[in-house]
C-alpha cells in the first residue's frame, strides 16, 4: 500500500491498459462492438427491463441510398443517448430502425444501371432492380450506424418495402377514402419535367434563379358593359398590362384577373390607353423606363371591368377579364396574367368563370404542346427567350427587367419545377384541418416554437397531392370502370388488396390483371359496369414514411401506438412529422406521437451548409479513424442541437482534449482504487472526512444538473455539468488535495477517500454511459464491482440528486474554505514568482484571520488544512497581517517551510530522520513504511 514515489507522480498505480489514450478509442471500439454483438446487448437489455414501463422512441426512416453523413450520425445519437439514458432510468426502451426504400432516387440509379435496355424492361423488372438496390444499402448503413455505438433491432429492422408494412398502408389509404378525405381531380401540382412527375410541397426547395420579368400589353376585343365608351375611352386603342416572370406560361393565359376592391387608370402613351393599378401606376412606368404618359380621367373601380374580353397576344383565341381577392399591389400591375392550367391561385379563380377554359399546353417533359401554336416542341426555359423576342418584335411587351429570385426547384433533381395541371390524387386537408389543430395541442413540441410551426404548416395547406408518375413504390388501390371511366374504392377493394399486398407485397399490383385483384361481384357505383382497368401511379415516400405509426407502431408488439416521442430534423415539420400527423389524424383521429423533438442542420465551423465541392465537410468515418465515436458522440452532447450544429476538425480536436479531461478523471481514480473492494473496503459515512462529504455533496450537485438535462433530453446541460465537475470539482480540487493521503498514508483516512472516490467514479460513470457509451463500459471493465452489479453499465440504473446532498451551513463553509485556498494559491504564485518557493509543498504558510474565519478554519485539523492548501504547514494567527486579500477578514503570508524534505512524501518537516531504519523520511512516512 505504501509507494516510495512522490505524491505528484500521477501514474501512480495505473494499471497499463488505462494509458492508452490518444488513437485509442478507434482500435478499442471495434472490439467492443464485437463483444455487444456476440452477447446481444440490445436484446438483453429489453429482457432486463422486461416488466417496467415501456418508452417508445419512433425511428423516422433515413433514405436507404448512400453512406451516412454527419447530419444522420446527429440524428442517430440524439436517439442512442435518449434510448440508452430512458432503459437506465427505468424504462423498457425498444428501438426499432427504420429505413426509407421507395422513392425516385432509388428508381432513377436503377434505371441508369441497366443503360439502353430501360426501354425494353418490364415495371415489375424494374421494380425488382430497385428493391435489390435498396436492400444493398441498408446493410451498409445499418453497420456505420452500428459503429457509432447505436443499439437497436438492427436484425430486423422495419422497410417501408417490406409486405406488412405495405398492407398497412393500403389500409390507411382506405380509411382515409373512405372517410371521403381522398379524391382525384384536376390541379395544378408542382411538376418536375425532369423526373416526369407531381411533387408535393415537402418536395420543393427554393433556389436563386436569373429571370426577365416582363410587362405585357393584350388588346380589347369588347367590353359588352360599355365602360370605355362610358369614360369615352376608344377600344381599338386600349389594351390591359399584365406582368409575369414566367413568359413561357403566356400560351395557357386564358384570363386577366383584377381585384374588384381596387381602382384602375387609364394610362395614355402616345396615342393609346393602358389599364393598370392606379397605386401601381408610376412603378410600373419607371420599371418599363416610360416618362412621357399621362392619367386620363378619373379612376375606374376594378368591378366595373368583369367579363369584358381581350385578344391572346400572339395565339387566335379571346380571354376573360375576371376578379379575384388574391390580386394584391404588391408588385405588377395590378391585372394578373391568369393560366388556370400552371397556378393555383389562377386555377382556383377560373373555377369561378364557367367560361374560362384550363389550357395545359406543356407535356410531362416540360415541352410546349401544340396548344403553344408555333412554338410547339420547345422547352419551357428555351421558350421563355424565344417567345419574349417574339413579344418585343411585336410591340406587345412594354418594358423588361432581368432579376433574381427564388424559384422552386425538384428536391431530388435540384432542377426547377413548373406548375403543371395534371389528374392527380389528393387527400382533402380542409376536410378534416380543425382535427388536426386539435391534434396539435395535445402534443409536446421540443422546442416550443414547434407547436406554432407546424401549426402554421397545416393551416397554409389545403390539399396534398399524393400520387406520383413513377413505378417504384405503393400502387394507388384504385379500379377504373372500363365502361365510364370512373374511380372505384370500396371497403372490399382495399381489403382484398391489403391482404395481397400482405402476402405477396405490391409487385403483385404489376403481376395481376384488375380482375384477378377485384373482388368478384364489384361493380361500378356509377354505370353498373363489371370490367376494370388499375390505377398507374404511386403513392408519394411521404405517404409511406407517414404510415409508419399504423405499419410499424401497431405491427411491432414490443413498440405500442402512440409513440411518446418522434425525433427529426428540423425539415420534417413539413416532411415526416406532418404527414404522420395528417395520415393518423385522418384514419385514428389524434396525433401519432406524445411528443416532437426536432434538431437543425449540421454546418462548418463557419455555420455554412456543409458541400463536396466546397470541401468544408467532415464524415463520421473521418472522425471515427483519427478520435473514434466516442467523440462524435460528444460532439452531439455537447452541442445545443435545437439550432444548426457546427462541425469540423478543429471543432473535434478540441472536444478530443474536453474527452481526455473527463477520461483523465475516471483514469486517475481508477488507477488508486487498485486493490480496493468495495465489498469490504467502503468505510461508513461517518469515518469520512469533511473534504470527502464535500466531494459527495459535489457529486449530488451534478446529478442535480445530470437529472435535469436528461429530463428534457438537454445533454448540452449534462456535458457541460461532467466537464466542469472533472475538471474544477476533482482535478483542480479533491483529487487534487487527496493526493498525500492516497500516496503516503495507510489505513480509514486513505480508505475513506477510495471510499469517496468509488461512489462518484460508480455514480459518474452511469451518468456518461448514455453519451460514452464505449468509454463508459471500458471504465466499468476495470472498476472493482460491488455484488450485484452488471457485466454492462447500461443495465444499471440511472443515480439521482439526494444521497448525497448536504445542507446549506455545510455548504457555506466549505465555499468559504475554498475561497481561502484560492487565495492562498495567489500568494503561493508570487512566492514563486519571487523564487521563495519552487512547488508549493515547499511553503508554510500563516493566515491572519478574524474572528469568525479563525474559528472557521480551526474547526479544521492543522495537517488537513495543509494538505487543503497542498503547503507542508499551515499557522492560524487572529488578527490582521500579511498580504491583504480580497476575502474579507484574511490575510497570507508565505515563506519556505522550515526543516527537511521528506524523500517520500516532499513535505517539509523537523522530523525526517527520527526512525533510524529510515533517516530519509518524516515520521509519518517512517510508520506508514514499517506498518
Amino acid at each position: 500500500m505504501a509507494k516510495s514515489k512522490s505524491q505528484y507522480d500521477s501514474t501512480l498505480n495505473l494499471p497499463k491498459t488505462l494509458f492508452e489514450m490518444r488513437a485509442g478509442l478507434p482500435k478499442k471500439e471495434p472490439v467492443m462492438l464485437e463483444d455487444w454483438k456476440k452477447n446481444d446487448l440490445y436484446n438483453n437489455l429489453i429482457k432486463h427491463n422486461e416488466g417496467k414501463p415501456r418508452f417508445v422512441l419512433h425511428d423516422g426512416p433515413p433514405y436507404a441510398n448512400g453512406n451516412i453523413h454527419m447530419g444522420t450520425a446527429l440524428n442517430k445519437i440524439i436517439k442512442d443517448i435518449i434510448i440508452r439514458q430512458k432503459s437506465m432510468e427505468g424504462y423498457q426502451a425498444p428501438y426499432v430502425p427504420g429505413f426509407d426504400t421507395h422513392g425516385l432516387p432509388i428508381e432513377l440509379k436503377a434505371l441508369a444501371s441497366v443503360g439502353d435496355k430501360k426501354k425494353d424492361i418490364s415495371k415489375l423488372e424494374l421494380r425488382q432492380i430497385c428493391k435489390a438496390f435498396a436492400t444493398e444499402h441498408i446493410g451498409i448503413m445499418s453497420e456505420q450506424f452500428q459503429r457509432l455505438g447505436v443499439i437497436g433491432d438492427f436484425e430486423h429492422p422495419y422497410l417501408t418495402l417490406k409486405p406488412e408494412f405495405e398492407a398497412r398502408q393500403i389500409e390507411i389509404f382506405g380509411e382515409m377514402a373512405k372517410k371521403g378525405y381522398i379524391y382525384k381531380g384536376l390541379k395544378p401540382v408542382y411538376w418536375c419535367p425532369d423526373c416526369r412527375t407531381a411533387l408535393a410541397e415537402a418536395e420543393i426547395e427554393y433556389a436563386e434563379d436569373d429571370c426577365d420579368s416582363i410587362f405585357v400589353r393584350f388588346h380589347v376585343s369588347q367590353d359588352p358593359n360599355g365602360v370605355l365608351a362610358k369614360y369615352g375611352i376608344p377600344m381599338d386603342k386600349t389594351y390591359f398590362v399584365i406582368w409575369t416572370t414566367t413568359t413561357w406560361t403566356l400560351p395557357a393565359n386564358e384570363a386577366i384577373c383584377l381585384n374588384g376592391m381596387f381602382e384602375y387608370s387609364f394610362v395614355k402613351i402616345g396615342e393609346e390607353y393602358h389599364i393598370m393599378a392606379t397605386e401601381l401606376v408610376k412603378s410600373v412606368m419607371d420599371a418599363c423606363g416610360i416618362t412621357e404618359y399621362e392619367v386620363v380621367g378619373e379612376p375606374v373601380n376594378g368591378a366595373e371591368f368583369e367579363r369584358m374580353r381581350y385578344q391572346h397576344v400572339y395565339l387566335p383565341k379571346e380571354g376573360w377579364v375576371i376578379l379575384g381577392d388574391h390580386v394584391t399591389l404588391e408588385s405588377g400591375s395590378g391585372c394578373v396574367h391568369t393560366a388556370g392550367g400552371h397556378g393555383v391561385d389562377d386555377f382556383n379563380v377560373s373555377q369561378k368563370y364557367p367560361e374560362v377554359a384550363i389550357t395545359v399546353p406543356v407535356d410531362d417533359g416540360g415541352y410546349l404542346t401544340e396548344l403553344a401554336g408555333k412554338y410547339a416542341g420547345q422547352r419551357v426555359w428555351a421558350a421563355n427567350k424565344t417567345i419574349l423576342a417574339d413579344l418585343t418584335e411585336s410591340g406587345a411587351v412594354m418594358g423588361q427587367v432581368h432579376i433574381k429570385h427564388q424559384y422552386p426547384h425538384c428536391w431530388r433533381c435540384h432542377h426547377p419545377i413548373i406548375f403543371r395541371a395534371t389528374e392527380q390524387w389528393f387527400c382533402s386537408i380542409d376536410q378534416f384541418k380543425e382535427d388536426v389543430y386539435k391534434a396539435i395541442e395535445d402534443v409536446t413540441w421540443m422546442p416550443e416554437w414547434g407547436h406554432d410551426r407546424m401549426y402554421g404548416m397545416v393551416r397554409d395547406r389545403s390539399d396534398w397531392c399524393i400520387s406520383r408518375q413513377r413505378t417504384w413504390g405503393v400502387p394507388i388501390p384504385a379500379f377504373y370502370c372500363k365502361k365510364c371511366g370512373k374511380y372505384h374504392i370500396t371497403d372490399a377493394t382495399i381489403k382484398a388488396v391489403s391482404d395481397l399486398f400482405r402476402k405477396e407485397g405490391s409487385d403483385a399490383w404489376y403481376k395481376y390483371e384488375a380482375e384477378e385483384i377485384i373482388p368478384a361481384g364489384e361493380v361500378c357505383e356509377n354505370c353498373g359496369g363489371t370490367e376494370w382497368t388499375k390505377d398507374t401511379d404511386i403513392m408519394d415516400v411521404w405517404f409511406d414514411s407517414g404510415s409508419t405509426h399504423s405499419a410499424v407502431l401497431e405491427e411491432r408488439p414490443e413498440l405500442h401506438w402512440p409513440a411518446d416521442l418522434y425525433m427529426e430534423g428540423a425539415d420534417q415539420f413539413r416532411g415526416w412529422f406532418q404527414s404522420s400527423l395528417l395520415t393518423s389524424v385522418a384514419s385514428r383521429g389524434r396525433a401519432p406521437y406524445k411528443a416532437v423533438l426536432c434538431h437543425g442542420w449540421v454546418v462548418d465551423e463557419q455555420g455554412k451548409q456543409m458541400h463536396k465541392s466546397a470541401g468544408n465537410g467532415v464524415e463520421p468515418s473521418e472522425i471515427i479513424k483519427d478520435y473514434g465515436a466516442d467523440i462524435v458522440r460528444l460532439w452531439v452532447a455537447s452541442s445545443d442541437y435545437t439550432v444548426d450544429v457546427r462541425a469540423g476538425k478543429n471543432i473535434f480536436k478540441q472536444l478530443s482534449e474536453a474527452y481526455r479531461k473527463i477520461r483523465n478523471t475516471a483514469r486517475f481514480i481508477l488507477g488508486n482504487l487498485d486493490g480496493f473492494d468495495p465489498n469490504v473496503d467502503l468505510v461508513p459515512d461517518d469515518q469520512l472526512m469533511e473534504i470527502d462529504r464535500w466531494a459527495l455533496a459535489a457529486l449530488d450537485d451534478l446529478l442535480k444538473e445530470t437529472d435535469a438535462g436528461y429530463a428534457v433530453y438537454n445533454f448540452n446541460k449534462v456535458y457541460h455539468a461532467v466537464y466542469n465537475f472533472c475538471v474544477v470539482a476533482m482535478s483542480n480540487f479533491y483529487l487534487d488535495v487527496t493526493k498525500d493521503r492516497l500516496y503516503c498514508t495507510n489505513g480509514t483516512a486513505r480508505k475513506a477517500a477510495q471510499t469517496a472516490m468509488y461512489k462518484i467514479l460508480v455514480a459518474l460513470d452511469k451518468v456518461i454511459a448514455p453519451i460514452l457509451c464505449f468509454t463508459s463500459q471500458e471504465i466499468w471493465d476495470f472498476m472493482p464491482k460491488m455484488e450485484g452489479m452488471n457485466k454492462y453499465v447500461v443495465f444499471e440504473e440511472m443515480p439521482h440528486a439526494g444521497q448525497y446532498a448536504a445542507d446549506e451551513a455545510f455548504k457555506a463553509k466549505w465555499a468559504q474554505m475554498i475561497a481561502v485556498r484560492d487565495e492562498v494559491k495567489k500568494v503561493l504564485e508570487q512566492a514563486r514568482a519571487d523564487k521563495q518557493i519552487g512547488a508549493s509543498l515547499e511553503a508554510a504558510v500563516t493566515l491572519y484571520c478574524n474572528d469568525a474565519l479563525y474559528e472557521l478554519l480551526n474547526s479544521i485539523p492543522m495537517d488537513e488544512l495543509a494538505d487543503l492548501m497542498i503547503v507542508s504547514k499551515v499557522e492560524l494567527v487572529k488578527g490582521e497581517g500579511g498580504s491583504n486579500s480580497s476575502l474579507e477578514g484574511l490575510g497570507v503570508a508565505a515563506a519556505h517551510a522550515t526543516g527537511d524534505k521528506c524523500e517520500r512524501c516532499w513535505k517539509y518537516s523537523a522530523d525526517i530522520g527520527s526512525h533510524p531504519a529510515h533517516p530519509t523520511l518524516c515520521a509519518r512516512c517512517a510508520a506508514v513504511v514499517e506498518g
